[in-house]
């Protein structure tokens, strides 16, 4: 089978990229520098411009604007993962099974990743609202100000959202958003 993804030249795009049989450690420190370290290096061969982000245990989930006459988000995604994988320092997360040993891969992420592009500002919104409320989603904290790895506080100072946004409440979301 074929797998086709929708490519649009300085489209935006909300990714989710989730770690090989859903292992639990990309929040440690060491991995979080390491999966900054390698958006700053995917952004300076092929800029784009990150408009949201968060960071749990398993999986990430990332908004992407490519720029005007760039369609490719699929390098950006391969190099990242690449790049943490190969500068992972403890590779006991990656459990190699047998069918993929004769590949020489080092089995950190699962092989594809979930994108969706965003068609209007609502759905930006809705997407952007889905990444801050995830950390609160997932039982981690009982408010998106209190985790640790998310873009929400950059959108807390540019008054995008109040301190308390989405703190006390149960918020729903559409089932096709996410789709982790």
């Amino acid at each position: 089978m074929e797998y086709r993804r929708s490519k649009t030249e300085g489209g935006t795009y909300f990714f989710t990229v989730v770690t090989y049989n859903r292992k639990r450690f990309l929040c440690k420190p060491k991995n979080v520098d390491l999966l900054r370290s390698a958006f700053r290096y995917v952004l300076h061969q092929h800029p784009c411009k990150i408009e949201a982000c968060v960071v749990l245990p398993d999986h990430f989930h990332c908004i992407l604007t490519l720029p005007i006459d760039d369609s490719n988000f699929s390098t950006r995604l391969r190099l990242l993962k690449s790049y943490f994988s190969r500068h992972l320092e403890n590779k006991s997360c990656a459990n190699i099974p047998e069918s993929r040993k004769n590949k020489q891969e080092k089995t950190v992420w699962q092989r594809r990743f979930w994108e969706h592009k965003i068609g209007d500002e609502q759905d930006f919104i809705n997407h952007a609202n889905y990444i801050h409320y995830n950390p609160v989603k997932h039982g981690l904290v009982q408010c998106p100000k209190d985790w640790q790895y998310p873009s929400f506080h950059r959108y807390v100072k540019k008054e995008i959202y109040d301190l308390n946004w989405g703190s006390n409440q149960e918020m729903q979301f559409s089932p096709i958003i996410g789709q982790e």
